[in-house]
């Protein structure tokens, strides 16, 4: 298997999941057709569209794709706003499709419908989880995201994270300010930073870095608890109320 993330718009990834010789592959989140056309002119050969959420920066390539591909399967959570599904998946399908099989995983919080694809040890989860932070709330509420962060980190630890954006210098910007004294964070952004000076994505990322780097993982460690009582003058009760917080932290987080 290889797994390719092509740059599209200004910071987005289309993962690209082929066979070893790039003949059949599954083309995750296209948010704009043309990457998926340059390398379709270099021997990829679509087999299948696995769509996370309705946004227009994850399906806006779709149509396009469909004109030169006509039938492609297209797997898609149960939202009318993704009109261009063939079938609709919800939490715990699975399907086979192309020789690949993958599970499904209902994420509401970013949006109500976010869906994630599990399988072969990799992880799409669209807006959900990033490196080093997660999406906002737009439709889901606080304890809908914890909780669908709270399944994801408990995915094994090799699973690798393949989400929707190139984020995790920005993120480390906050994760910094919140655990400044982490040793696996500073390690991670060292990383990042040199992946981007080289022209390199700082994707996939893997389960077990984030658990150790990821704030929004780590909402019950004594640092995370520490940082938010600084931060509000109060500390947190439960683990929703510290993710709410800290979500709420980073949303007016000027760097």
């Amino acid at each position: 298997m290889r797994l390719q993330a092509l740059p599209a718009l200004s910071d987005n990834y289309i993962w690209i999941c082929a066979d070893d010789d790039g003949s059949r592959a599954l083309i995750v989140d296209p948010s704009e057709a043309a990457p998926v056309l340059a390398a379709a002119d270099a021997g990829l050969q679509p087999a299948g569209i696995l769509l996370t959420h309705h946004h227009h920066d994850h399906i806006g390539g779709v149509p396009a794709l469909l004109e030169r591909w006509r039938g492609l399967p297209v797997m898609a959570p149960v939202d009318d706003r993704i009109a261009t599904a063939t079938r609709r998946v919800g939490d715990g399908d699975r399907f086979e499709l192309a020789g690949w099989e993958f599970e499904v995983m209902a994420l509401p919080g970013h949006t109500l419908s976010h869906v994630a694809y599990v399988g072969h040890d990799l992880l799409f989860c669209g807006d959900t989880l990033f490196s080093l932070g997660c999406g906002r709330l737009f439709e889901g509420t606080p304890a809908q995201m914890h909780h669908s962060l709270s399944r994801l980190a408990a995915l094994p630890g090799q699973t690798r994270l393949c989400c929707g954006h190139e984020y995790t210098l920005s993120n480390a910007a906050f994760a910094r300010v919140v655990e400044p004294g982490n040793p696996a964070l500073t390690r991670r952004t060292e990383d990042a930073q040199t992946m981007r000076q080289t022209g390199q994505p700082t994707l996939p990322s893997t389960i077990a870095s984030e658990l150790a780097a990821n704030p929004f993982l780590r909402v019950d460690s004594a640092e995370v608890r520490a940082a938010l009582l600084h931060q509000t003058g109060q500390a947190p009760g439960d683990s929703v109320e510290a993710f709410a917080a800290l979500r709420r932290w980073k949303d007016g987080f000027v760097a």
